[in-house]
């Protein structure tokens, strides 16, 4: 009988897991800040204001926080904060941080720190630098996929 229950929650277990792999990745994205798995850092704790100002990533720091769409944004200056905190739609990054080109084709997907562009004024992140020479080619056209999809997929 023991073996007979440790089969059966041996299959439930592998059905489990399975049925978790088969998950969308819209079922994650009801947050609308991308902050990775295990923490609520936007932009995995890089400064957003650093990209327009400083036109790099930067990491910020723990003790320069604020809180902005259920996610925490790191600066790495209080006068990065203060410009963060009166504009928080001018500096947050486009699709609440997630790559610019997967969300094109309507999937939520992690971003490199430092693949970024500034475009027309506003903050793009990619998944990597070479994701980012493939949308760089076509900004215009994957911005337009993107506008629609973003937001039909957020809570």
């Amino acid at each position: 009988m023991t073996q007979f229950i440790s089969k059966v929650f041996f299959y439930v277990a592998i059905v489990f897991a399975a049925s978790g792999a088969l998950v969308s990745n819209a079922v994650y994205a009801e947050d609308p800040i991308e902050t990775g798995t295990f923490n609520n850092k936007a932009i995995y704790g890089y400064d957003t204001v650093a990209y327009f100002t400083q036109n790099q990533a930067v990491e910020g720091s723990d003790d320069i926080t604020s809180e902005y769409k259920g996610a925490v944004w790191h600066f790495s200056s209080q006068e990065h904060k203060a410009m963060f905190d009166a504009e928080p739609e001018k500096f947050a990054p486009q699709y609440g941080g997630y790559c610019a080109y997967a969300m094109s084709r309507g999937r939520f997907v992690g971003v490199d720190e430092e693949a970024f562009t500034i475009y027309n004024g506003k903050l793009y992140l990619n998944y990597s630098k070479s994701v980012r020479e493939d949308w760089s080619e076509d900004k215009d056209g994957f911005i337009a996929l993107a506008d629609v999809e973003y937001p039909a997929n957020i809570d």
